[in-house]
């Protein structure tokens, strides 16, 4: 009862929730589906953590995507002894560089006092909620060995049964409970999208492709 509750109502009221509430927000606030970038306010610790971060963590979601919608093409690419100890040590290459970037992103929110200040509830529950699903994806891919070939077998068809509306929780249900807690936090993560600074994920800057140039003026006292 309890991993029906986890991994096939409350999935399904995460991505409810983030498309609904989201599109709320788009058409009644556009104006807040931006970061509102702090960098004004301190810029080092940003750059350090913010570059590594979209890089790492785009290439570990291609990677998860890939096998969502290439299940057979990944499972002969991993078929190999080589390229799965390949791709297996180069996921967690990434993951680790991942972990630092957010934790220095982190430290950055709850350290530098200007930050701090600025900063929502939200901003530092989702940077929790990021942290810890990098940290136990990392902890998955030490511990549990060749998760990419498991994971085609386990969390795929999960997740392609929730797609097409028949939720097959038996696919999930022995998995270690880190993976549960690695599957759980990352619908939370959508769950709480649609009230954060990560609607800006889905925006796209178009009109800056059109629009006139901007000519900055910088004021300087004689």
């Amino acid at each position: 009862m309890t991993d029906w509750l986890l991994f096939v109502v409350f999935p399904y009221i995460a991505i409810l929730n983030a498309i609904v509430v989201g599109l709320y927000r788009y058409f009644s606030n556009k104006f807040s589906f931006s970061s509102l970038s702090t960098q004004f306010f301190e810029n080092k610790l940003l750059f350090f953590g913010s570059i590594p971060w979209h890089y790492g963590i785009l290439i570990i979601l291609l990677f998860h995507i890939l096998g969502l919608l290439t299940k057979s093409g990944m499972a002969r690419l991993l078929g190999s002894p080589f390229r799965l100890y390949f791709f297996e040590v180069t996921g967690m290459a990434i993951a680790f560089y991942v972990l630092l970037a957010i934790t220095v992103l982190m430290v950055r929110r709850f350290a530098e006092i200007r930050v701090f200040k600025v900063s929502t509830p939200m901003d530092f529950l989702v940077l929790i909620l990021l942290f810890l699903q990098v940290l136990t994806g990392l902890l998955i891919a030490i511990t549990k060995r060749w998760g990419g070939l498991w994971y085609l077998n386990t969390a795929v068809p999960w997740l392609l049964s929730l797609l097409k509306l028949s939720p097959k929780v038996s696919f999930i249900e022995n998995l270690p409970i880190l993976v549960k807690l690695h599957i759980f936090n990352g619908f939370m993560i959508i769950f709480i999208y649609p009230f954060t600074r990560l609607v800006h994920i889905l925006t796209f800057p178009v009109r800056y492709l059109v629009r006139p140039y901007q000519v900055v003026v910088w004021g300087k006292r004689r």
